[in-house]
């Protein structure tokens, strides 16, 4: 156990939490933020509200400088330099508060996307594999945003093959310089960067990175691309052709560039996660509001049962992505609680062991966005799909987070695999889980039920412990069929990701909802009737997605048989979800907006 704000917390090894249940205790939730920490969220939010939204029109417009300034301003707040150390002009402050600027910050995409480039991607592989020369350079300029950072890896041919780039690195015959020739595509603040970190195969052999000048000869920028959404932000190709770097801007060792990009990737899976978080929370202001304030039939229509359906729903599954977002970042602070700061590839190595954990809440949060964004179109009708309101604006942003950062088919590979990699390697019992399921189920049935014990979430909880079984139930089946070869067999892959993303999104929001209610916190019911709705999405989904396992691996009797069992696994009384529904809406109306967070 660690501490994160002084409250303890457990560094949970990765992954664990398909194998074993948690205390409220053991995880870290937005309640538990310290005062610090909350006047810094309400600095992030104030600045979004009186600085970010009012220029949103010319941000959107792509007006020169304005989203360059709006960046220099944030990083006046400090907000640039969270996760930069303070020997190098940064504020070096932990994971948490790097998290609630990230999410509080993001009320408009276009922004939130430029800011994470410079504080995530553009930023951190300075921090974890700059030399002590590079550092002093170029992060002080990232702190304070005197220059803007970018991050170059994708090209048309090799956007989720990021190892199959084209791009060459050549040492010139002096020995002083890298040329550099190849094209980046869909680069994220690529007009108004000063930096690029940019991945390139020494020799075309070796994958290395290495950090690009604006201003070195045979750079050029191409024009901006025109988005589907994020419009505000600027994204374009980098052409390289015998772009000289000094070979003084190779970052990290050559060879190694793919620990550089994928560690990377994994922090900017989070931050993106998280900003969707932020973002979901500023849609659900305005359905809330916009359904209090819409008559019709002569009364207002959140007071009608399917637009409380829609904003129920929406509120939890933002419950569910908030409480792993916190909870998250509460690991890795406790996993960082004993390690030297000045250590960098202690500190990658301490965040990497939650690379399920970033994976899940990068599909979950982002797919989450896509729901709500959707249900704020349609509870505004036909103002919803006028650019006069915000909601067609949501809509068209929310698509790309599901492409960012690794698409949501690669990262549901990448949940199945790294679990399956790990259990191989000895370092996650998830195979002895497995058998002792599988040894389980093929006792005869029980039936005894637990939900009436009169527990709080008595049911949620039998659901959980249940999804959990279905989890390792199905990862069995597909183990026992295809053994290695499960990795090619992607819809088995993502269904089995799907049943595991359900389980730690029901726990995070059940150990939260369990917490509210010890600590009798006024947002305890709303939290709990959340988790209740949220209990009965996952048992239908991984349901679902077992039975689509089951029929891919077996066939006759062995199907039949595997039926029974999982029929037998799900068996649960269903809650009264339509009551629930109306119990979270009215919650929401009455607080006019999400009703929990920091409750």
């Amino acid at each position: 156990m660690s501490t994160v704000t002084g409250l303890p917390v457990l560094a949970a090894a990765g992954g664990s939490f398909l194998l074993q249940t948690r205390t409220p205790e053991e995880v870290f939730t937005p309640e538990d933020l310290n005062e610090e920490q909350r006047q810094i969220a309400a600095t992030a939010a104030k600045f979004a509200r009186e600085e970010i939204l009012p220029a949103a029109e010319a941000i959107e417009a792509k007006e020169p400088g304005v989203l360059r300034e709006m960046i220099q301003k944030a990083a006046e707040l400090g907000f640039t330099s969270v996760d930069i150390p303070e020997e190098y002009e940064g504020v070096g402050m932990d994971k948490v508060t790097s998290a609630l600027v990230t999410d509080h910050i993001s009320a408009l995409a276009s922004f939130s996307t430029a800011f994470g480039g410079q504080i995530g991607i553009g930023t951190l592989p300075l921090v974890w594999y700059g030399t002590e020369e590079q550092k002093k350079i170029y992060l002080p300029k990232l702190a304070s945003a005197e220059w803007v950072a970018a991050y170059a890896l994708s090209e048309a041919t090799s956007g989720s093959d990021a190892m199959n780039i084209r791009t060459r690195a050549t040492l010139s015959q002096d020995g002083r310089h890298y040329l550099l020739n190849g094209e980046k595509m869909w680069i994220t603040n690529a007009a108004i960067a000063d930096l690029y970190t940019v991945f390139a195969k020494i020799d075309g052999e070796k994958f290395s990175a290495f950090l690009v000048e604006r201003t070195f000869p045979g750079l050029t920028i191409g024009a901006e691309e025109h988005k589907l959404g994020i419009r505000g932000s600027s994204t374009c190709p980098l052409v390289l052709q015998d772009c000289k770097v000094p070979v003084e801007n190779l970052l990290g060792e050559p060879g190694k560039g793919h620990h550089i990009a994928f560690n990377v990737l994994n922090v900017g899976r989070f931050k993106l996660g998280i900003a969707c978080v932020g973002g979901a929370r500023m849609a659900m202001t305005q359905m809330i509001q916009y359904a209090k304030e819409r008559k019709a039939f002569r009364k207002s229509i959140s007071e009608f049962g399917l637009i409380q359906r829609k904003i129920a729903t929406a509120s939890a599954r933002l419950f569910a992505a908030e409480s792993m977002a916190y909870r998250t970042v509460g690991m890795m602070d406790a996993a960082l609680a004993d390690v030297d700061a000045n250590d960098p590839k202690e500190v990658q190595k301490r965040i990497e062991e939650y690379a399920v954990e970033c994976s899940i809440l990068k599909v979950y949060g982002s797919e989450m966005l896509s729901y709500v964004a959707d249900e704020l179109v349609a509870t505004m009708g036909g103002y919803g799909y006028v650019e006069e309101y915000p909601a067609e604006r949501f809509y068209r942003d929310a698509r790309i987070n599901r492409i960012f950062e690794g698409t949501n088919e690669i990262n549901r590979m990448i949940i199945t695999g790294w679990l399956m990699k790990r259990a191989m390697a000895g370092k996650l019992g998830l195979l002895p889980a497995i058998k002792q399921v599988m040894d389980e189920v093929m006792q005869p049935p029980s039936f005894e039920s637990g939900d009436d014990t009169g527990e709080a979430l008595a049911h949620e909880s039998e659901v959980l412990a249940a999804t959990r079984k279905v989890a390792l139930f199905a990862a069995g089946v597909a183990s026992q069929r295809w053994m290695t070869a499960l990795q090619d067999q992607q819809e088995i892959m993502a269904d089995l990701a799907d049943i595991i993303a359900q389980v730690y999104a029901l726990e995070s929001a059940l150990l939260r909802a369990k917490k509210l209610a010890s600590a009798k916190k006024a947002a305890a019911k709303v939290a709990a009737d959340m988790t209740g709705l949220l209990a009965e999405e996952t048992l239908a989904l991984a349901e679902q997605a077992a039975k689509r396992v089951m029929a891919a691996c077996g066939e006759g009797d062995m199907l039949r048989t595997q039926l029974a069992i999982l029929r037998r696994l799900v068996k649960q009384t269903p809650a009264d979800a339509v009551a629930l529904s109306r119990s979270v809406a009215q919650a929401c109306v009455n607080a006019d907006r999400y009703p929990v967070y920091g409750a």
